[in-house]
């Protein structure tokens, strides 16, 4: 390279040094909001992340388990075995067993507590041989395939004022979060594609901020007052992954969407899916951990199939409540779906209850925070299925504020409202999925009071203008969705 002279040298590197200056104003450094520790105000007082984003890497690993018991040590754990037995005897609608739920255990002449007497044995479950079917090989007389189940879907979101009106004129107790303000924020690349699972930081005046991540179609719903009790007239939005930032403004009110352009890499051709199932495996669920069970291999054989051949990573979080066998049972993430159901899920037995609350807070909360959520673009999606609501008088965890944190993951809850869901769990459930970017899902039966009539378009719950599908066709379905918002293409 030829040597410029020493004062055209000088000349440009100061025209070097201007248009250096000229871009660095054109872009801004990004402020991602890091909001300063104030006093609570309200009842939101958390102003900083109460989560670790997704960061593994993978799902090659064997089953794991861990297990939660549902009493302390020492004496508990016969009184434990006792309603155990007794949750078992009773009717196996959630309706019925009440009347169970409040009966008391007898004691010992002496006070303490009695030896409970054995435990039935738990019914067989399917159990794969040689990588063959979950019910290849075994008798007729001892697996029967469950019948036929159907179910509907809503989506609150797309019908927003639908669900509104649902809120308003439904009188359950529950955690307040507010989404009347709701603002959709959509993120996309200079090519007007999607920018999927990018972090997304919301800052308020008052220092009050919300995390979440896009979807696969590169949106997000943001609620201000859902974390934001002193109503900010404007936020600051600030948008990166990969190291690329962007940053937009929201103010309270506006119509349109937030617009943010990110320089992001697209997203890869096959897609990357982590799906959980968080059940309820109280005794009144029998029929539809049969159901999972029976369709399971089907549902993912199909997933897997689909055009952007997605990588799979499947998850389980049983619970029951206090005073049972377990609390919850977790399985963390696996791609070895022979072994996550011999392992995991075909040894699922419903059983225990008592009450009729169970443990979906803390259940929620291992399922947000402590498996092993996949980073780099992965689709997150909870199916929760359950036919009663969390207990709201046990203390923390709630389930609102993991609602909030699994937002920050960019986590989809899908409520599936099992037979004898009442308007209280129908509404958390509902709570949850919207709050998410999810969908409520919901069994329908021919007769809607009668769960035994079989499958039909019949529901109790409060919901109008849904599709009825089986309920594994509409699990696929729904995950498919989910994977088609990136528009991806195979190779």
């Amino acid at each position: 390279m030829k040597k410029l002279p020493s004062s055209r040298r000088i000349v440009a590197l100061l025209c070097a040094q201007l248009v250096l200056a000229g871009c660095a104003q054109a872009q801004p450094p990004l402020r991602w909001p890091e909001p300063r520790p104030i006093e609570p105000v309200s009842a939101f007082p958390r102003t900083r992340p109460n989560f670790q984003a997704p960061s593994s890497t993978h799902c090659a690993r064997p089953v794991g388990t861990r297990e939660v018991p549902g009493y302390p040590e020492g004496q508990q754990q016969a009184r434990a075995g006792m309603r155990e037995e007794l949750a078992a005897a009773a009717p196996a609608s959630k309706a019925e067993r009440r009347a169970y739920a409040e009966a008391p255990i007898a004691e010992s002449a002496t006070g303490s507590s009695p030896t409970p007497p054995p435990m039935p044995a738990p019914a067989a479950s399917p159990q794969l041989r040689d990588g063959r079917g979950a019910h290849d090989g075994i008798p007729q007389r001892q697996w029967q395939a469950p019948p036929l189940v159907t179910a509907g879907v809503v989506d609150d979101n797309a019908d927003f004022s639908a669900y509104l009106a649902f809120r308003n004129r439904t009188r359950a107790d529950h955690r307040q979060r507010d989404v009347h303000a709701r603002h959709l924020l959509q993120v996309r690349d200079p090519r007007g594609r999607p920018v999927g699972d990018a972090e997304v930081a919301v800052l308020g005046a008052s220092g009050h901020a919300m995390w979440a991540r896009t979807d696969a179609g590169g949106r997000v719903w943001l609620h201000p007052d859902a974390f934001d009790p002193g109503r900010s007239q404007h936020y600051e939005v600030a948008v990166r992954k990969d190291g690329a930032p962007a940053s937009a403004r929201l103010t309270r009110g506006q119509k349109s969407a937030v617009e943010v352009v990110l320089d992001a890499a697209p997203a890869p051709a096959r897609a990357r899916l982590d799906l959980v199932f968080l059940v309820d495996a109280t005794g009144s669920m029998g029929d539809e951990i049969d159901k999972l069970k029976a369709s399971l291999r089907a549902i993912t054989a199909e997933v897997a199939s689909l055009p952007s051949r997605p990588d799979i990573c499947l998850g389980l979080v049983a619970y029951r409540d206090r005073g049972d066998a377990f609390l919850l049972r977790s399985h963390d993430f696996t791609n070895d779906v022979g072994a996550f159901l011999e392992q995991a899920l075909y040894p699922l037995q419903a059983g225990g209850g008592g009450d009729y609350p169970e443990a979906m807070n803390e259940a929620l909360h291992e399922t947000v925070h402590q498996l092993s959520w996949r980073g780099d673009g992965a689709t997150r999606l909870v199916i929760l299925l359950a036919d009663a609501p969390p207990h709201l008088d046990y203390g923390a965890p709630h389930y609102d504020e993991d609602m909030l944190a699994a937002l920050g993951k960019g986590i989809k809850l899908f409520g599936v409202g099992a037979s004898g869901l009442n308007r209280q769990g129908e509404f958390i459930q509902r709570q949850m999925a919207q709050y998410t970017g999810g969908k409520f899902v919901f069994l329908t039966y021919a007769d809607a009071h009668r769960p035994g009539s079989g499958p039909g378009r019949e529901t109790v719950h409060d919901v109008k203008n849904y599709s009825v599908d089986t309920l594994d066709r509409l699990i696929v379905r729904l995950v498919t969705e989910e994977l088609a918002l990136s528009g991806r293409r195979p190779n």
